[in-house]
């Protein structure tokens, strides 16, 4: 017990302020932090380590808003090279990422090194030279006497300035790889760009490798297959075409070059089954267009047609065929009760009596007063009037006068018992004539 109370009193344990509990504070057994960042500043522990967390080497997030002096030295540290060097670097980073299928990280990774590179065409385009930094002289930081901290303030780098830059003559070697990286960036760039499926984004960059190098097959096969993914199949098959020239055995292009021509055929397919369509509905319009003007059947359409699904004005039972019969959707309005029937498909050579046959008896005529013989039918005129309906009358013969119209593909016809068909005729006309619909 002795031996264990003389280590503890050399590792200066002993004097450990116990709390509560009677046990010793931890955290005055921590070793000191650097100044600035004591506890006893005034932060509490949250804070401290809050605070910690702004520092590059202890952080786990970026926070976009805030300006962090660390942060921005670290990453001007590690873009400090020749845009060579730094376009590897990213090319490096972005076929990591490509090889872990993360397909955006590695398209802004290549989209990175090609901007450096390209940056360098474009100077070399203007004709201007290159410009590198001059060696720097050995940074020497000012101590106090007493070895105090230094200074960081007074001793931080100070903003780069012309005299710091120099002129260089261009090294043909350099460009030369720089061309070839850069073409590369934009082959890879590509790669992501199909895999996110930006195929617009994709032939963009191949068009910009292929500038620098018409000869290069990955871009024309990733040109051709993005070009094909979006149905453009003749640019398609032209760049699939010129790679197979530059290599008649690559066996991407000629497996492309197959689905190319099926793509093809099934396009074909669909444009000539299209292009029938289209055909027969022009002829269907006009034989129905036709057939309404030889019957003298008027028709009119407000704009706001009444939803009735698939029916319609038609030529059954083939609408292709000039002699097929018309047949016309039909609604019966009881407006003694306000109820109704839709006869979906009412042929111009049958007569009401031929419906009445599996509409009555109704199932909410509790009175028995609606019947095949103990009804009146109407349909309204042009003139605003009413036309009596005999119920043995063809459709066609009520309709061929031209004086009755089908409004937005619909006829309507009411149907009155006996016994209220003057009371209700009567009334009609007083609200007609009071302005009423």
């Amino acid at each position: 017990m002795d031996q264990v109370t003389k280590n503890t009193e050399s590792l200066g344990l002993s004097d450990s302020a116990p709390n509560e509990a009677g046990v010793p504070d931890i955290m005055s057994m921590a070793p000191p932090l650097p100044p600035g960042r004591t506890l006893n500043a005034g932060l509490t522990l949250e804070e401290t380590m809050a605070d910690l967390k702004k520092h590059p080497l202890f952080m786990t997030e970026l926070d976009p808003s805030e300006d962090n002096e660390g942060l921005a030295a670290l990453q001007a540290m590690a873009y400090e090279g020749t845009p060579l060097e730094n376009a590897i670097n990213f090319k490096e980073h972005g076929n990591e990422c490509f090889r872990e299928k993360r397909w955006a990280d590695a398209k802004e990774f290549y989209g990175k090194g090609i901007a450096v590179l390209a940056a360098e065409e474009l100077r070399r385009a203007k004709g201007g030279n290159r410009r590198v930094r001059k060696a720097a002289e050995p940074l020497t930081l000012n101590t106090e006497a007493d070895g105090a901290a230094p200074d960081l303030e007074e001793d931080k780098a100070q903003e780069p300035k012309d005299e710091d830059f120099e002129e260089v003559a261009e090294d043909p070697a350099e460009v030369k790889s720089e061309r070839t990286l850069l073409e590369t960036l934009y082959i890879n760039r590509a790669a992501c760009q199909l895999e996110l499926r930006n195929y617009r984004s994709c032939t963009l960059d191949c068009a910009s490798a292929l500038r620098l190098n018409p000869r290069n097959i990955k871009a024309l096969y990733r040109s051709a297959r993005a070009l094909l993914a979006v149905n453009r199949i003749a640019e398609a098959d032209d760049a699939c075409a010129r790679g197979l020239e530059i290599d008649s055995s690559n066996k991407p292009l000629l497996a492309l070059a197959q689905d190319i021509i099926q793509t093809a055929e099934t396009d074909s397919a669909r444009r000539k089954l299209e292009e029938e369509r289209l055909s027969n509905e022009r002829r269907r319009d006009t034989l129905l267009k036709t057939a309404l003007q030889a019957r003298g059947i008027r028709t009119r359409t407000t704009g706001r047609p009444p939803d009735m699904e698939d029916a319609k004005i038609k030529l059954s039972p083939d609408e292709l065929d000039p002699a097929s019969a018309l047949v016309i959707p039909t609604l019966l309005l009881y407006p003694c009760q306000l109820e109704s029937d839709f006869i979906k498909a009412f042929n111009e050579r049958e007569s009401l009596e031929q419906h009445f046959g599996y509409v009555f008896p109704l199932p909410w005529d509790r009175t028995g007063e609606y019947s095949p013989g103990g009804v009146e039918c109407y349909v309204e005129t042009v003139s605003g009037g009413l036309a009596k309906v005999g119920r043995k009358v063809p459709l066609l013969k009520v309709l061929g006068g031209g004086n009755v119209e089908v409004v937005d593909e619909l006829l309507k016809m009411f149907v009155v018992p006996k016994a209220r068909a003057e009371g209700w005729v009567k009334e009609w006309k007083e609200k007609k004539a009071a302005g009423g619909p």
